[in-house]
């Protein structure tokens, strides 16, 4: 696929090296040449100095020839400008990231599609997202569900009690042979492995699993966790993820939210409904005792800072919070973040290349998962009549080493992959891949049709 991609954020950096290793020829186009130096040391991209508002840079890119054109700049309304004038200029189909919450309305979304703007994707409203959905599965690290709950995919780190903890896989499926999830991946020591029958789970192993609802008690029990309810939440940061995470969980929970400028603090409590807004630095120890810490059930740093935002919720655990969430631009920070007890990392980038990534598939994905303790992928495939994943039991699929099937949902009901089974045309499959398996399993998806 011919992809274009504008821009001079960590995002537009972090999609380029990315889809470069994919089979696609992809071109960056930036402002700043020092920014495009960071990539061609060890990308074999085409890369391009100019503004991508200007028509004639589009042209030299070869916009008329680009399948998708993806604008990425810090700016947002750069990117809605690159969008119209790539797509009316011939390119195929264009995505544009945005900041501001009101170009995600229904409204704002239908008038930027007649403007020529296939998808708008917000960095802020996907991490909110993930931030509510957590907190409605207190003991799961990250959870994503596929075709309306009809399976999970949870992340669970397992603790020293996990009855799990050196048994194989295969002893595990003996043992409990009515399981009702299967292990996709597992990370230890900043590696992933795709996990095979003679794995044995280790304490503190990061693992991934696909599960039925039925399966989701279970599956806590095996790993050492329990589930337990939220009442109170604190919220540290008042920006565009911050105020998005506490307007969608106010009604839930009792919310604080810190924020230490003062006008913007002013400003969410004109527009927060039952959230107490505090005008204050969390990481101001003896204020955060004032506001009771120690009662919350869930702490969620979402400032433009990592640094602080690990910082406070070290504080949080220190005071018996029992549910962390940070969010981590570092990408670095992240396995250290994990490393010293924060339950959950969110990662914006990342977040936001995950529901891109589905748009240079060639086969019919319905939806993607970012990982964001691991370097991979969770998608979810709809498979076609012809393809070749249709051909064959699942043990007999010539299919990538790099990935594995968890789960296939038909006729409205959740199953666990077994290799016995066969994919029928109409089936949604959920597949775990690493980067370097992307192209091997869009293949195997891709009807011949």
């Amino acid at each position: 696929m011919n992809i274009l991609i504008a821009g001079d954020s960590e995002v537009a950096l972090h999609l380029a090296e990315l889809l470069s290793g994919e089979n696609h020829d992809v071109t960056l186009v930036a402002p700043d040449k020092d920014f495009l130096k960071l990539i061609e040391s060890h990308s074999d991209l085409l890369t391009m100095v100019g503004d991508s508002t200007s028509m004639q840079v589009l042209k030299n890119a070869g916009v008329r020839r680009t399948e998708l054109v993806i604008s990425a700049h810090k700016d947002g309304r750069l990117n809605l400008l690159t969008a119209i004038l790539a797509k009316k200029m011939g390119a195929k189909k264009c995505i544009a990231k945005v900041n501001e919450p009101e170009y995600i309305t229904k409204k704002c979304k239908s008038l930027f599609k007649e403007l020529g703007i296939d998808y708008l994707v917000s960095p802020e409203k996907i991490a909110a997202y993930e931030i509510a959905n957590l907190l409605t599965n207190t003991a799961a690290a990250e959870i994503f569900d596929f075709s309306e709950d009809k399976l999970s995919l949870m992340l669970v780190k397992l603790e020293n009690q996990a009855p799990v903890l050196g048994k194989t896989l295969r002893e595990i499926a003996k043992e409990y042979e009515q399981l009702n999830f299967r292990a996709v991946s597992i990370h230890r020591r900043a590696k992933t492995i795709i996990p095979k029958g003679e794995d044995i789970f280790q304490e503190n192993d990061l693992a991934y699993v696909i599960t039925k609802p039925k399966g989701i008690d279970h599956l806590l029990e095996l790993s050492g966790k329990k589930r337990f309810d939220i009442n109170n939440l604190m919220i540290v940061g008042g920006g565009a993820v911050g105020s998005q995470a506490a307007a969608a969980l106010e009604k839930k929970f009792n919310v604080k939210l810190f924020e230490m400028d003062t006008e913007r603090a002013n400003e969410l409590s004109d527009t927060l409904h039952s959230t107490l807004v505090i005008n204050g630095d969390a990481r101001n120890i003896s204020l955060l005792e004032s506001e009771s810490v120690g009662s919350m059930d869930a702490f969620v740093a979402v400032t433009n800072n990592s640094e602080t935002n690990i910082l406070t919720c070290l504080l949080a655990k220190r005071f018996g919070v029992k549910k962390t969430i940070a969010l981590v631009e570092n990408i670095d920070f992240i396995e250290i973040s994990q490393g010293v007890g924060i339950d959950t990392i969110i990662n914006k980038k990342l977040a936001t290349a995950s529901y891109i990534i589905r748009f240079t598939m060639t086969a019919d994905v319905i939806s993607t998962k970012c990982l964001t303790s691991v370097d991979a992928e969770v998608f979810e495939f709809l498979a076609h009549e012809g393809s070749p994943i249709t051909k064959k039991l699942i043990r007999k699929l010539n299919f990538p080493k790099q990935a594995i099937i968890g789960g296939v949902i038909r006729d409205n009901e959740g199953y666990i992959a077994q290799g016995d089974m066969q994919i029928q045309p109409g089936d949604k499959v959920v597949v775990f891949a690493l980067p370097e398996a992307f192209h091997g399993v869009d293949k195997m998806f891709k009807s011949k049709s």
